[in-house]
Protein backbone atom coordinates (compact mmCIF):
# COMPACT_ATOMS: atom_id res chain seq x y z
CA UNK A 1 0.00 0.00 0.00
CA UNK A 2 1.83 3.51 -1.14
CA UNK A 3 0.55 6.50 0.79
CA UNK A 4 -0.14 9.77 -0.30
CA UNK A 5 3.31 12.01 0.03
CA UNK A 6 3.66 14.60 2.61
CA UNK A 7 3.76 18.34 1.56
CA UNK A 8 5.47 20.79 3.41
CA UNK A 9 6.63 23.91 2.24
CA UNK A 10 10.18 25.19 1.77
CA UNK A 11 10.56 27.34 4.46
CA UNK A 12 9.59 25.12 6.93
CA UNK A 13 12.00 22.63 5.39
CA UNK A 14 14.97 24.80 5.22
CA UNK A 15 13.90 25.77 9.31
CA UNK A 16 14.20 21.96 9.95
CA UNK A 17 17.04 22.16 7.85
CA UNK A 18 19.06 24.47 9.73
CA UNK A 19 18.05 23.49 13.20
CA UNK A 20 19.39 19.81 12.61
CA UNK A 21 22.47 21.19 10.80
CA UNK A 22 23.29 23.29 14.45
CA UNK A 23 22.16 19.98 16.10
CA UNK A 24 24.74 17.82 13.96
CA UNK A 25 27.63 20.12 14.56
CA UNK A 26 27.16 20.31 18.39
CA UNK A 27 27.25 16.17 18.01
CA UNK A 28 30.24 16.35 15.65
CA UNK A 29 28.40 14.68 13.46
CA UNK A 30 29.21 15.85 9.12
CA UNK A 31 27.06 18.39 8.57
CA UNK A 32 26.11 16.95 4.38
CA UNK A 33 24.35 13.87 6.47
CA UNK A 34 21.78 15.96 7.07
CA UNK A 35 21.17 16.76 3.48
CA UNK A 36 21.93 12.87 3.00
CA UNK A 37 18.73 11.91 5.04
CA UNK A 38 16.54 14.85 3.36
CA UNK A 39 17.82 13.60 -0.17
CA UNK A 40 16.69 10.01 0.53
CA UNK A 41 12.84 11.25 1.59
CA UNK A 42 12.72 13.99 -0.99
CA UNK A 43 13.39 14.25 -4.75
CA UNK A 44 15.87 17.45 -3.68
CA UNK A 45 18.60 17.53 -5.91
CA UNK A 46 22.20 18.03 -3.98
CA UNK A 47 22.86 21.50 -5.55
CA UNK A 48 19.41 23.03 -4.42
CA UNK A 49 20.03 21.80 -1.10
CA UNK A 50 23.60 23.25 -0.98
CA UNK A 51 22.27 26.84 -2.42
CA UNK A 52 19.62 26.24 -0.60
CA UNK A 53 17.28 27.34 -3.53
CA UNK A 54 14.61 25.06 -2.36
CA UNK A 55 13.48 27.42 0.59
CA UNK A 56 11.46 29.78 -2.06
CA UNK A 57 8.96 26.51 -3.26
CA UNK A 58 5.58 26.94 -1.93
CA UNK A 59 5.32 22.94 -1.62
CA UNK A 60 8.11 20.17 -2.05
CA UNK A 61 6.82 16.29 -1.49
CA UNK A 62 8.54 14.61 1.28
CA UNK A 63 8.13 10.71 1.72
CA UNK A 64 7.67 10.99 5.85
CA UNK A 65 6.29 13.99 7.84
CA UNK A 66 8.70 16.43 9.65
CA UNK A 67 7.77 14.61 12.88
CA UNK A 68 9.14 11.02 11.04
CA UNK A 69 12.16 13.03 9.93
CA UNK A 70 13.13 14.39 13.41
CA UNK A 71 12.62 11.03 14.93
CA UNK A 72 15.18 9.58 11.77
CA UNK A 73 17.71 12.38 13.04
CA UNK A 74 17.19 12.28 16.61
CA UNK A 75 18.03 8.24 16.28
CA UNK A 76 21.31 9.46 14.63
CA UNK A 77 22.12 12.21 17.15
CA UNK A 78 21.07 10.41 20.36
CA UNK A 79 21.56 6.56 19.24
CA UNK A 80 24.01 7.34 16.92
CA UNK A 81 22.43 5.25 14.37
CA UNK A 82 24.53 5.29 11.16
CA UNK A 83 22.93 7.48 8.66
CA UNK A 84 23.57 5.20 6.06
CA UNK A 85 21.12 2.60 8.15
CA UNK A 86 18.70 5.30 8.58
CA UNK A 87 18.01 5.75 4.99
CA UNK A 88 18.65 2.24 4.35
CA UNK A 89 21.47 2.83 1.21
CA UNK A 90 25.53 3.78 0.37
CA UNK A 91 27.00 5.49 -2.45
CA UNK A 92 29.87 2.79 -3.51
CA UNK A 93 31.69 3.32 -6.37
CA UNK A 94 28.99 4.25 -9.48
CA UNK A 95 26.23 2.40 -7.45
CA UNK A 96 23.77 2.72 -4.87
CA UNK A 97 23.51 -0.33 -2.47
CA UNK A 98 21.04 -1.46 0.09
CA UNK A 99 22.29 -1.71 3.52
CA UNK A 100 20.52 -2.97 7.10
CA UNK A 101 22.51 -3.82 10.32
CA UNK A 102 22.39 -7.06 8.56
CA UNK A 103 25.68 -6.02 6.67
CA UNK A 104 28.90 -3.81 7.26
CA UNK A 105 28.78 -0.49 5.24
CA UNK A 106 30.94 -0.22 2.71
CA UNK A 107 33.77 2.47 3.16
CA UNK A 108 35.23 4.52 0.35
CA UNK A 109 38.80 3.14 1.14
CA UNK A 110 37.42 -0.39 0.02
CA UNK A 111 36.69 0.88 -3.40
CA UNK A 112 40.39 0.85 -4.17
CA UNK A 113 40.37 -3.01 -3.97
CA UNK A 114 38.54 -3.14 -7.34
CA UNK A 115 41.21 -0.83 -8.67
CA UNK A 116 43.69 -3.28 -7.63
CA UNK A 117 42.28 -6.41 -9.04
CA UNK A 118 41.66 -4.74 -12.27
CA UNK A 119 45.24 -3.52 -12.11
CA UNK A 120 46.76 -6.70 -11.41
CA UNK A 121 44.33 -9.05 -13.04
CA UNK A 122 45.15 -7.10 -16.81
CA UNK A 123 48.84 -7.84 -16.43
CA UNK A 124 48.20 -11.30 -15.49
CA UNK A 125 45.61 -12.33 -18.09
CA UNK A 126 42.71 -13.07 -15.43
CA UNK A 127 40.33 -11.29 -16.47
CA UNK A 128 37.81 -14.05 -18.14
CA UNK A 129 38.16 -16.66 -15.21
CA UNK A 130 36.52 -17.24 -12.09
CA UNK A 131 37.28 -14.43 -9.14
CA UNK A 132 35.53 -14.99 -5.56
CA UNK A 133 34.68 -12.43 -2.85
CA UNK A 134 34.62 -13.72 0.27
CA UNK A 135 32.21 -12.30 3.54
CA UNK A 136 30.78 -10.19 0.62
CA UNK A 137 28.40 -8.44 2.95
CA UNK A 138 26.29 -6.55 1.07
CA UNK A 139 27.93 -7.80 -1.99
CA UNK A 140 29.73 -4.59 -2.80
CA UNK A 141 33.48 -6.30 -4.02
CA UNK A 142 31.49 -8.69 -5.49
CA UNK A 143 29.25 -6.24 -7.84
CA UNK A 144 32.74 -4.00 -8.48
CA UNK A 145 34.32 -7.29 -9.49
CA UNK A 146 31.43 -8.11 -11.56
CA UNK A 147 31.22 -4.79 -13.25
CA UNK A 148 35.06 -4.77 -13.53
CA UNK A 149 35.30 -7.67 -15.48
CA UNK A 150 32.35 -8.48 -17.55
CA UNK A 151 33.68 -12.03 -19.19
CA UNK A 152 34.58 -13.26 -15.71
CA UNK A 153 32.52 -15.70 -13.40
CA UNK A 154 31.88 -14.05 -9.98
CA UNK A 155 30.93 -16.12 -6.92
CA UNK A 156 30.26 -14.59 -3.33
CA UNK A 157 30.45 -16.17 -0.18
CA UNK A 158 29.22 -15.35 3.35
CA UNK A 159 27.68 -17.22 6.72
CA UNK A 160 24.96 -14.68 7.17
CA UNK A 161 21.61 -15.66 5.37
CA UNK A 162 20.14 -12.05 6.22
CA UNK A 163 23.73 -10.51 4.42
CA UNK A 164 22.96 -12.92 1.42
CA UNK A 165 19.64 -11.44 0.69
CA UNK A 166 21.08 -8.03 1.08
CA UNK A 167 23.49 -8.83 -1.55
CA UNK A 168 21.43 -10.73 -3.95
CA UNK A 169 19.08 -7.94 -4.43
CA UNK A 170 22.01 -5.50 -4.72
CA UNK A 171 23.48 -7.57 -7.28
CA UNK A 172 20.26 -8.04 -9.09
CA UNK A 173 19.94 -4.45 -9.42
CA UNK A 174 23.42 -3.35 -10.73
CA UNK A 175 24.58 -6.94 -12.39
CA UNK A 176 22.02 -8.95 -12.71
CA UNK A 177 22.68 -12.68 -13.22
CA UNK A 178 26.71 -12.07 -13.00
CA UNK A 179 27.29 -13.28 -9.49
CA UNK A 180 26.46 -16.81 -7.87
CA UNK A 181 26.37 -16.46 -3.87
CA UNK A 182 26.40 -19.25 -1.26
CA UNK A 183 26.12 -19.59 2.34
CA UNK A 184 28.68 -20.71 4.61
CA UNK A 185 32.27 -20.28 5.98
CA UNK A 186 34.99 -18.71 3.86
CA UNK A 187 36.29 -21.48 0.87
CA UNK A 188 33.69 -23.81 2.73
CA UNK A 189 30.48 -23.88 -0.47
CA UNK A 190 33.63 -23.73 -3.04
CA UNK A 191 34.71 -27.52 -3.41
CA UNK A 192 33.90 -27.62 -6.93
CA UNK A 193 36.15 -25.09 -7.88
CA UNK A 194 39.27 -26.02 -6.04
CA UNK A 195 42.57 -25.40 -8.21
CA UNK A 196 40.47 -23.07 -10.79
CA UNK A 197 40.00 -19.52 -9.08
CA UNK A 198 41.68 -16.45 -11.03
CA UNK A 199 41.22 -14.48 -7.61
CA UNK A 200 40.25 -14.27 -4.10
CA UNK A 201 39.13 -10.52 -2.85
CA UNK A 202 38.65 -10.39 0.64
CA UNK A 203 37.59 -7.43 3.31
CA UNK A 204 37.17 -9.71 6.24
CA UNK A 205 36.69 -9.32 10.06
CA UNK A 206 40.24 -7.79 11.23
CA UNK A 207 39.45 -5.52 14.36
CA UNK A 208 41.15 -7.37 17.83
CA UNK A 209 38.51 -8.77 19.77
CA UNK A 210 39.08 -6.40 23.00
CA UNK A 211 39.29 -3.24 20.35
CA UNK A 212 35.69 -3.60 19.00
CA UNK A 213 33.67 -2.13 22.28
CA UNK A 214 36.22 0.68 21.94
CA UNK A 215 35.22 1.58 18.38
CA UNK A 216 33.06 4.56 17.36
CA UNK A 217 29.26 3.61 18.89
CA UNK A 218 28.26 3.97 15.12
CA UNK A 219 30.06 0.85 14.20
CA UNK A 220 30.60 -0.62 17.95
CA UNK A 221 26.63 -0.29 19.06
CA UNK A 222 24.95 -0.87 15.37
CA UNK A 223 26.92 -2.79 12.55
CA UNK A 224 27.62 -6.73 12.86
CA UNK A 225 30.21 -7.46 15.19
CA UNK A 226 30.30 -11.17 12.48
CA UNK A 227 32.08 -8.79 9.86
CA UNK A 228 34.30 -6.67 12.77
CA UNK A 229 35.80 -9.03 15.12
CA UNK A 230 38.94 -10.61 13.46
CA UNK A 231 39.92 -12.74 17.34
CA UNK A 232 42.69 -12.46 19.82
CA UNK A 233 45.10 -10.46 17.02
CA UNK A 234 42.41 -9.51 14.15
CA UNK A 235 43.83 -11.75 12.16
CA UNK A 236 42.10 -14.86 12.63
CA UNK A 237 40.66 -14.79 9.44
CA UNK A 238 42.99 -13.57 7.75
CA UNK A 239 45.39 -16.85 8.43
CA UNK A 240 41.97 -19.28 7.80
CA UNK A 241 42.20 -17.21 3.68
CA UNK A 242 45.34 -17.49 4.01
CA UNK A 243 45.94 -21.10 4.62
CA UNK A 244 42.90 -21.99 2.74
CA UNK A 245 43.17 -20.43 -0.49
CA UNK A 246 46.24 -22.40 -2.23
CA UNK A 247 44.03 -25.53 -2.64
CA UNK A 248 41.59 -23.34 -4.63
CA UNK A 249 43.76 -20.73 -6.71
CA UNK A 250 45.55 -21.54 -9.63
CA UNK A 251 49.32 -20.56 -10.80
CA UNK A 252 49.58 -16.92 -10.45
CA UNK A 253 46.04 -16.28 -9.18
CA UNK A 254 45.56 -13.41 -6.81
CA UNK A 255 45.24 -13.06 -3.11
CA UNK A 256 43.73 -9.80 -1.84
CA UNK A 257 42.55 -8.10 1.53
CA UNK A 258 41.74 -5.33 2.98
CA UNK A 259 43.48 -4.97 6.56
CA UNK A 260 43.67 -2.22 9.26
CA UNK A 261 46.41 0.48 9.83
CA UNK A 262 49.14 -1.45 11.69
CA UNK A 263 48.81 -4.94 10.24
CA UNK A 264 50.09 -5.32 6.94
CA UNK A 265 54.08 -5.86 7.68
CA UNK A 266 52.83 -8.94 9.97
CA UNK A 267 50.57 -10.59 7.07
CA UNK A 268 53.56 -10.29 4.49
CA UNK A 269 55.57 -11.96 6.51
CA UNK A 270 53.04 -14.64 7.37
CA UNK A 271 52.21 -14.89 3.52
CA UNK A 272 56.37 -15.21 2.46
CA UNK A 273 56.43 -17.73 5.13
CA UNK A 274 53.96 -19.98 3.94
CA UNK A 275 55.89 -20.74 0.79
CA UNK A 276 53.23 -20.58 -1.34
CA UNK A 277 52.39 -17.22 -2.36
CA UNK A 278 55.31 -15.14 -4.47
CA UNK A 279 55.03 -11.53 -5.35
CA UNK A 280 53.69 -10.43 -2.36
CA UNK A 281 53.31 -6.29 -1.59
CA UNK A 282 51.09 -3.90 0.47
CA UNK A 283 49.46 -1.15 -0.89
CA UNK A 284 48.54 2.09 0.35
CA UNK A 285 44.69 3.85 0.76
CA UNK A 286 44.32 7.49 0.05
CA UNK A 287 45.46 8.22 3.68
CA UNK A 288 48.35 6.75 3.06
CA UNK A 289 47.83 3.58 5.54
CA UNK A 290 48.96 0.21 4.47
CA UNK A 291 45.33 -1.16 3.88
CA UNK A 292 45.89 -4.16 1.09
CA UNK A 293 48.01 -6.60 0.98
CA UNK A 294 48.34 -8.21 -2.63
CA UNK A 295 49.96 -11.87 -3.37
CA UNK A 296 50.25 -14.44 -6.18
CA UNK A 297 49.84 -18.13 -6.23
CA UNK A 298 53.16 -19.90 -6.73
Amino acid sequence: MTHSPYLVSGSELWQWRSHARQQAAAAEIPLAEVDWLLQAVSQLEPLALRLESFKQQARIELERSLPQLDQLWQQRLEARVPVQYLVGSVPWRQFELQVSPAVLIPRPETEYLIDLAVAVGEQGDLTQGDWVDLGTGSGAIAIGLAHAFPHAQIHAVDVSEVALAIARANAQRWVGDRVQFYQGSWFEPLEHLKGQLSGMVSNPPYIPRALVPTLQPEVANHEPHLALDGGEDGLACVRQLMSQAPEYLRSQAVWLVELMAGQANTVIDLLRQHGAYEQVRSYQDLAGIDRFVLARRR
